[in-house]
């Protein structure tokens, strides 16, 4: 167990960790991860705790990530400091990304508190790659929901609807994240996003857990309309 130790010595903190990583791995959880196209088996909460002992350590969590290794990529995304990476490493690091769960942190974690994200956003939203066009579509949604002032939203519908029917799965995950934003956040664009979802049915038919709100965009962006008119 790693706890207080001084980055001094890097490579033995660093073999500390992996190894405590390695003992935290799970197959029941590794078996659930892979259906999802994960590859790690370490449950998420003993990872955080890990990550809560260590606090903040920069040069660690670069030698984390440059293992390759999934479980120790989502660590060094909590133990990183996010403005320390330049918008050149966070976009090879978004390209080195191969697991659903790592982009998904790199980009909530590190990018978005990035200098950098909106270069990032802007650049990665039509990028030949799926999984990085997603992290910009991810982005983008984030922005429709806090600071949409400059975004084009007709725009943005445009796109959303020449191209999420065929879209590969997390980019069109992320694009109908992005579609159901627009209609929850901005009602005079919510009829045509309404529109738009209902013509193109996409996750339509996805299975839904008693208790959670459907992905699918008209089912999404009524519901929580009606929460915030509740709340009202």
């Amino acid at each position: 167990m790693v706890s207080g130790t001084s980055e001094n010595d890097l490579p033995a903190v660093l073999q500390a960790v992996l190894d405590e990583l390695r003992a935290l791995d799970e197959p029941k959880v590794r078996a659930v991860n892979e259906r999802h196209g994960d590859d790690h088996g370490v449950n998420l909460t003993k990872l955080r705790a890990v990550a809560k002992r260590l606090k903040t350590r920069p040069a660690l969590a670069r030698e984390l990530w440059a293992t390759g290794d999934s479980a120790a990529r989502l660590l060094a995304l909590l133990v990183c400091r996010p403005k320390g990476y330049g918008r050149d490493e966070l976009d090879t690091m978004m390209r080195e990304a191969r697991t659903p769960k790592v982009q998904d942190w790199l980009v909530a974690y590190v990018v978005k508190k990035s200098p950098y994200a909106e270069e990032l956003r802007v650049g990665w939203l039509q990028d030949p790659d799926p999984a990085v066009a997603a992290a910009g579509w991810s982005l983008t949604a984030d922005r429709v929901v806090k600071k949409p002032a400059g975004l084009d939203l007709d725009g943005l519908l445009d796109t959303v609807e020449a191209e999420l029917k065929d879209a590969p799965d997390r980019l069109q995950w992320a694009m109908n994240t992005c579609l159901a934003q627009i209609g929850i956040e901005h009602p005079a664009h919510r009829a045509r996003a309404l529109a738009i979802g209902e013509r193109l049915a996409v996750l339509k038919d996805y299975p839904t857990s008693p208790g959670c709100t459907s992905p699918y965009a008209p089912v999404w962006i009524d519901e929580m309309v009606r929460r915030a008119e509740a709340r009202a």
